[in-house]
């Protein structure tokens, strides 16, 4: 075994407080594109969109929806329909396990695909959701089925509803956001898996826990602007990195 994977397996053993930070690459081996990584929605470089030849930044922005909101609810209800019919990987269940046993584990989550709830993780969603529209009059989270109709209206009030996602120019849900900052101001090991590190206020957790005093992991298969504050750097994909250093056990459950 490496010695910086046997040095990370006991320093998250010993731990009674762990804060993790995922990022897009969770989902990859589900089949949900990453963002900055290679072929990902976001990468400058690259050409690549989800819906008729549009970069997503041009379509995740209030200006967007207000410019064209049948446009935008038809991009994410195809992103959506991604996420539905996926299936959490081992690396969602390797971070479900690893909740499930340290007293006190919070999993902040940059992805808005639900993934890591399906298998059966507690989690604190940054970025939204988006399995739900949010009604853009009295907030009611609604949930989507597949196919559903564009726009969909709220079963409370009835007014229009929008992606319950959090857009370019628009703030975190401030609960949620505290929530996480405490977690990793207190956290004894952090664990950051799947992330560009770019994105912001999100990237500044793990800084917060290393300051702290936080013994610090990453898994990525990439050099980040975060891989120098670690303490362990595991150059893989999270779902090649997560179970082995997270334990045995992580396989999807049959059925």
């Amino acid at each position: 075994m490496p010695s910086g994977l046997t040095e990370a397996k006991a320093a998250l053993l010993a731990a009674s407080r762990v804060a993790v930070l995922a990022g897009a690459g969770l989902s990859a081996a589900s089949g949900i594109p990453t963002f900055r990584g290679q072929g990902g929605l976001w990468r400058p470089s690259e050409t690549r969109t989800l819906f008729e030849g549009l970069r997503p930044e041009s379509l995740a922005t209030p200006e967007a929806y207000r410019r064209d909101p049948e446009l935008v609810w038809t991009w994410y209800r195809q992103r959506f329909e991604l996420a539905a019919q996926a299936e959490p990987n081992p690396a969602h269940y390797a971070l479900a396990e690893l909740q499930a046993r340290v007293a006190e584990c919070s999993l902040v989550t940059q992805n808005v695909d639900g993934l890591q709830q399906r298998a059966g993780a507690r989690v604190l969603e940054l970025h939204g959701n988006l399995t739900h529209s949010r009604c853009e009059c009295c907030e009611h989270l609604g949930p989507l089925a597949l196919g559903f109709a564009i726009p969909p209206y709220c079963s409370r009030c009835g007014h229009r509803a929008r992606p319950n996602v959090v857009w370019f120019g628009e703030l975190l849900p401030q609960a949620v956001w505290e929530e996480a900052l405490a977690a990793f101001a207190q956290a004894e090991v952090a664990l950051v898996v799947g992330t560009s590190g770019v994105v912001e206020p999100a990237a500044s957790l793990a800084r917060l826990a290393k300051d702290g005093g936080a013994f610090l992991i990453e898994v990525n298969p990439e050099a980040t602007p975060l891989s120098h504050l670690a303490d362990v750097t595991l150059r893989a994909s999270a779902v090649e990195g997560l179970p082995p250093l997270l334990g045995k056990g992580h396989a999807a459950p049959n059925g």
